[in-house]
């Protein structure tokens, strides 16, 4: 059962790349991403499942630890990203503020690469066994945005998009200790 989890988990990174790639994408290419990674979040789910079932004691069946850890830290990268775009569409309240945030994407700028680098950075603390790192990289984003967050709008986004990016993060990384 581990070998299915591992597959799970494999597969559920692969397709979120994929949804990952897509970036912005609008019309059919939108939804078709939003099923990569309502797909991918299931694969992931099922893997913890999956793993946390087989308790496995045997560590000749398990993938060297450097896998497990990089396959963690891509996920979290990769599914991250699309994922705090799901919340951002799922708490728009109607079809016209989501027609507005298509032709303005957001009012905070960087937001991407902001969130790639923090699920980086909270993922690679909490594999390293430094929790507190996660502290720190809340509060220097935090106070990078700090000017910018006057914008009900863009505090909305910001709050949204930390806690949905943080729990990818945390739960990638919980992921790869159940395969471990």
């Amino acid at each position: 059962m581990f070998w299915i989890a591992w597959g799970s988990l494999s597969l559920a990174t692969i397709l979120s790349c994929l949804a990952a790639y897509l970036g912005y994408a609008m019309g059919k290419r939108a939804r078709r991403r939003e099923v990569l990674i309502v797909i991918s979040g299931l694969l992931a789910a099922a893997a913890a499942v999956l793993s946390a079932a087989s308790g496995e004691t045997d560590q000749s069946s398990h993938v060297p630890t450097l896998y497990v850890v990089m396959l963690s830290s891509i996920f979290a990268v990769s599914f991250g990203g699309p994922f705090t775009e799901l919340v951002f569409k799922l708490a728009a309240k109607n079809d016209s503020e989501i027609n507005q945030e298509e032709s303005d994407p957001s009012p905070l700028r960087g937001g991407l690469w902001i969130g790639l680098l923090e699920r980086a950075a909270i993922v690679s603390a909490l594999w390293a066994g430094w929790p507190e790192g996660i502290a720190i990289v809340l509060a220097v984003k935090g106070l990078g945005r700090f000017s910018e967050l006057k914008d009900h709008r863009a505090a909305e986004q910001f709050i949204l998009g930390t806690f949905s990016s943080s729990l990818v993060a945390a739960g990638s990384y919980g992921l790869g200790l159940l395969l471990l």
